[in-house]
C-alpha cells in the first residue's frame, strides 16, 4: 500500500475536518451577512491578510523552508537545525511586524485625509483591525513548516479547526452583542479573526515543544540560512500561490462591477470557498507530503524515484479531483442552496453564485497540479521558474478577466482562472521535463482516456439526476434539499469509480484498496 496515500490520506482526514469547519463558517457568514455590499467590504478586507496565510502557511514560507531545515537536520544535527529555526522566526516578526505597521499608518492616513465612498471605507476599516494577523499567521506557518519537516501532518493540518471554530463563535456570540446594524456588527467579525489566529499559532505549540524546539531569539541579520530562505521565498510565493493572487486581483477588479443591484465579489468569494474544500482537503495535502519526500530524493540525487513518487502523486490526485470538478459543476445549485440560501442569502443570491461555481469548477485539476508541480521544483531548489511561469499566466488571467468580466460578470471571472489555470499546469509541466530530461508520465497518460470517460459518465448522471429529483418532488425542504445534492452525487460517483475500476485505473484501485483495508480494521 502505497505510503503516499497512508500519510496524505492521514492529513487529508485533518484537512478534511478543518475544511468542513470552514465551510460551516461560510454557511454561518453567509446567513449573517448575504451577498451585499457589508459582504463584499468584509471579504475583501479578510482577502488580504487572510492571503498571507495562504501563502505562507500553504505555499511560499513551508516551500522555502522545509528542503533548508531538512537539509540542516541531516547535514549539521538538531542543534543547529533549532537554531536555524529559531533565527528564520526571528526574522520572520521583524518583517511582519514592519510591515504591519506601514500598513496601518497608511489606511489610516488614507481614512484621514480622503473621504471614501461607504463600501471602500468600511473595506479599509475592517483591513486596519485585521491586518496585524499577518503577524500570527508569519509564526503559525514557520511551526507548520517545522512540524512538517519532522513528520508531523496531522497536528498542523488541524490547526486551521481551532481558527473556524473561534471565527464561528464571532459571529454566533460576538457579533449580536456588538451594535444593531450589520455594518456596526461586522467589526465582530474582523475582531474574531485577530483571536482566531492566536488560537490556530499556539494550537502548534505543544507538539514543537515535545520535538526539542524551544524559542530564542536569533539575530537574522547576517544569517546564512535566513538568506536563503529569503532567496527561495520571495520568487516562490509567486509560483506556489497562483490561485490565491489570481483571486485577489479578480476581487480587485471585481470593486469596479459590484453594485448593490447586482453582487459580483461575494458570489464570486462564495465560490472559491466551495473550489477550495476538495483543493485543500486533497490537493494541499498530497502536496505538502510531497514537499519533503521530493526534497529528500533529490538531495539523494535518485530521481528515478524523484519521476515514480511525483508521477504516483499526479495520478492520485487527478483521479479525486475529477471526480469533485464534475460534482461541482453539474451539481453548483443545489449545492449553494443546500449550503447557503437562508438568512440575508437568498435565491437570487444562489443563482449568482452558481454562475460562479460552474465557470471556476473547471479549474479545480489544474489548480491542484499546480500546487504539486511547483513543489516538485522547490524540492530541486528551484523557486525561479514556477515564479516566471506564474507572472506569465497571472498576465493572462487579468487579460482574459478584463475581456469577460463585464458581458459574464462574476461568471467571466471564473472563466478567467479556469484558462490561466489550463496554461499553467501546461508551461510547469514543459519546464519540468526540460529540467529532469524526462518525466516518464506514459502510465499516467494511459489513465486519462479512462478516466475522463468515467468523468464524462458520472456527470451525465449527476446532471439527468438533478432534472429527475427536481421535477419529482423539487427542494421546498431542508431533506429535499440534502436529497437534491446527495442523490446524484452518489449515483454520479458509484458510476465514476465503478467505470474506474472496471477500466483497471491503477491509482483508483490503490484507493478503493486502502479505504477498504481500513474498513475491515
Amino acid at each position: 500500500m502505497s505510503q503516499m496515500l497512508k500519510s496524505s490520506g492521514a492529513m487529508a482526514g485533518a484537512t478534511l475536518t478543518s475544511r468542513l469547519l470552514g465551510m460551516v463558517r461560510e454557511m454561518v457568514y453567509a446567513r449573517f451577512m448575504g451577498d451585499g455590499w457589508v459582504a463584499a467590504a468584509f471579504q475583501v478586507a479578510f482577502t488580504i491578510p487572510n492571503l498571507f496565510r495562504r501563502l505562507l502557511g500553504e505555499g511560499a514560507l513551508t516551500a522555502a523552508f522545509i528542503p533548508i531545515f531538512k537539509e540542516k537536520e541531516k547535514s549539521s544535527g538538531e542543534i543547529e537545525m533549532w537554531r536555524a529555526a529559531n533565527a528564520v522566526l526571528s526574522g520572520l516578526v521583524i518583517a511582519a511586524a514592519v510591515v504591519i505597521a506601514l500598513v496601518l499608518v497608511g489606511v489610516t492616513v488614507a481614512l484621514n485625509v480622503h473621504e471614501f465612498p461607504a463600501r471602500a471605507d468600511l473595506m479599509l476599516r475592517l483591513l486596519r483591525v485585521m491586518f496585524p494577523y499577518m503577524l500570527l499567521v508569519c509564526v503559525a506557518a514557520a511551526c507548520m513548516g517545522m512540524l512538517n519537516a519532522r513528520g508531523h501532518f496531522f497536528i498542523p493540518a488541524m490547526g486551521a479547526t481551532t481558527l473556524n471554530v473561534v471565527m464561528i463563535a464571532s459571529v454566533l456570540w460576538l457579533a449580536p452583542r456588538w451594535g444593531a446594524e450589520l455594518h456596526e456588527q461586522i467589526f465582530a467579525l474582523a475582531v474574531g479573526v485577530l483571536a482566531a489566529g492566536v488560537a490556530q499559532a499556539a494550537f502548534q505549540m505543544p507538539t514543537l515543544f515535545r520535538d526539542g524546539f524551544r524559542y530564542r531569539w536569533v539575530s537574522p541579520w547576517g544569517d546564512e540560512t535566513v538568506r536563503r530562505v529569503v532567496r527561495q521565498m520571495i520568487p516562490g510565493t509567486i509560483g506556489v500561490a497562483a490561485f490565491q493572487i489570481n483571486v485577489v486581483i479578480i476581487q480587485n477588479l471585481g470593486l469596479w462591477l459590484d453594485t448593490p443591484e447586482h453582487p459580483v465579489i461575494a458570489p464570486f468569494n462564495y465560490a472559491v470557498r466551495l473550489m477550495e474544500l476538495p483543493q485543500g482537503v486533497f490537493g494541499i495535502s498530497l502536496a505538502t507530503f510531497l514537499l519533503p519526500t521530493l526534497a529528500g530524493l533529490a538531495a539523494d540525487k535518485n530521481f528515478g524515484e524523484f519521476r515514480a513518487t511525483l508521477r504516483q502523486g499526479m495520478s492520485h490526485l487527478i483521479v479525486m479531483n475529477l471526480l469533485m470538478t464534475v460534482l461541482l459543476v453539474a451539481l453548483a445549485e443545489p449545492i449553494i442552496r443546500l449550503l447557503f440560501e437562508r438568512g440575508k442569502f437568498g435565491p437570487d443570491a444562489t443563482l449568482r453564485a452558481t454562475l460562479a461555481l460552474q465557470s471556476l469548477g473547471p479549474s479545480l485539476v489544474a489548480y491542484s497540479l499546480v500546487n504539486v508541480l511547483a513543489r516538485a521544483f522547490f524540492a530541486l531548489g528551484d523557486t525561479k521558474t514556477p515564479m516566471k511561469i506564474s507572472i506569465v499566466c497571472l498576465a493572462l488571467n487579468l487579460v482574459a478577466a478584463l475581456a469577460l468580466a463585464h458581458p459574464f460578470r462574476q461568471g467571466g471571472l471564473g472563466l478567467a482562472n479556469t484558462i490561466s489555470s489550463a496554461c499553467n499546469v501546461t508551461l510547469l509541466l514543459y519546464a519540468l521535463r526540460r529540467k529532469l530530461g524526462k518525466l516518464e508520465l506514459a502510465p499516467l497518460r494511459s489513465a486519462l482516456p479512462p478516466l475522463t470517460l468515467a468523468a464524462v459518465t458520472g456527470g451525465a448522471i449527476a446532471w439527468f439526476g438533478l432534472l429527475k429529483w427536481e421535477s419529482a418532488l423539487g427542494h421546498g425542504t431542508l431533506p429535499l434539499k440534502i436529497g437534491a445534492v446527495f442523490g446524484p452525487a452518489i449515483a454520479a460517483s458509484l458510476v465514476y469509480w465503478g467505470i474506474a475500476l472496471l477500466l483497471r485505473v491503477s491509482s483508483a484501485r490503490e484507493m478503493v484498496a486502502l479505504v477498504t483495508a481500513r474498513l475491515r480494521r
